[in-house]
């Protein structure tokens, strides 16, 4: 009922899983992950036993065949499971039980390993391993190419509904709910590899706009406001984009371009044009209220005509 791939990046220590399956909320119940330790996808049927237990071996310093076959040794019904590990070493091991619906298969590829069952056909194991291998960038834009190449040899059997896209930092913090740099899922929807496509980019757009107040902080207007161009560029209809920009335009005294900016943030909703008076009066931001009362003058009354004609992202 679901396929996967486990991978890392050797070079950065990252690891991720991707999955998708005709199985409401599976990004939920699939994918196990641990910075500095691992990756588990418990499948078909699952059994979360798999997913906590490996990991708890794997992070004692078992190595990920030895604790597959330590949780299957009190699983009756392991000929039902499927089951894929990646340590933060690169080893694997993997289980697809023998009375687990066809089509059912794994693959170990370099750095990666993917399973799948209940499939269209039974080529999509060793075509997400193919992709992963072939495609370049990082992890996240990997994993997600091999998502592309299993939906395109059918992937599940019964159609779509849910994914995940799960990928943690190579540098564990302590704090396993930190370590996840994307952590994507999308519980149901028509065409959810799509969907975790969209929230990548969205994500990535997010990223930019977030290091543009890192930037507008350090004085670097230009480079902030290069990084919200490109976000507003991307998501044109996101206020929180809009929003930003037209604080770093305000700053650099591109007064006519904030007050559009902040115009067409007010139009898709009106409450962010008090919250850059709020944040001028909590000390937010480095800009009197008086400059942003100048952009904010005459905005009521906009919100439904804006709305209207806000471009789609």
């Amino acid at each position: 009922m679901t396929w996967s791939i486990l991978a890392r990046d050797p070079g950065s220590g990252e690891l991720g899983i991707a999955v998708q399956s005709r199985f409401f909320a599976a990004g939920r119940i699939v994918p196990w992950i641990e910075a500095g330790v691992g990756a588990v996808a418990s499948q078909s049927f699952t059994n979360p036993a798999y997913g906590h237990e490996c990991l708890r071996l794997l992070r004692s310093g078992m190595d990920p065949q030895t604790a597959l076959e330590s949780v299957r040794a009190g699983d009756s019904g392991e000929a039902l499971r499927q089951v894929a590990i990646l340590d933060v070493r690169g080893r694997a091991a993997l289980h697809t039980g023998a009375r687990c619906v066809s089509a059912a298969g794994h693959a170990i590829g370099a750095d990666c390993c993917a399973a799948a069952n209940m499939m269209t056909r039974n080529t999509v194991w060793d075509a997400m391993v193919r992709a992963f291998e072939n495609a370049r960038g990082e992890l996240a834009v990997r994993l997600f190419a091999a998502m592309q190449a299993a939906e395109r040899e059918g992937g599940d059997l019964r159609g779509k509904q849910a994914a995940a896209l799960v990928v943690v930092s190579g540098k564990p913090s302590g704090i396993p709910s930190l370590d996840r740099i994307v952590d994507l899922r999308v519980d149901d929807h028509p065409e959810p590899v799509a969907e975790i496509d969209r929230l990548l980019r969205y994500s990535r757009a997010h990223e930019r706009a977030n290091r543009a107040l890192a930037r507008l902080g350090e004085n670097d207007l230009s480079g902030a406001l290069a990084d919200l161009d490109a976000s507003c560029g991307a998501f044109p209809a996101e206020p929180e984009f809009l929003f930003r920009r037209a604080l770093v335009l305000l700053a650099i005294g591109r007064e006519a371009e904030a007050r559009d900016a902040l115009g067409q943030a007010h139009g898709i909703h009106p409450g962010w044009s008090e919250l850059a008076l709020r944040f001028a009066d909590a000390g937010v931001i480095p800009i009197p209220r008086s400059a942003l009362e100048l952009l904010t003058t005459g905005l009521s009354g906009k919100s439904s005509a804006m709305s209207s004609t806000a471009p789609p992202d």
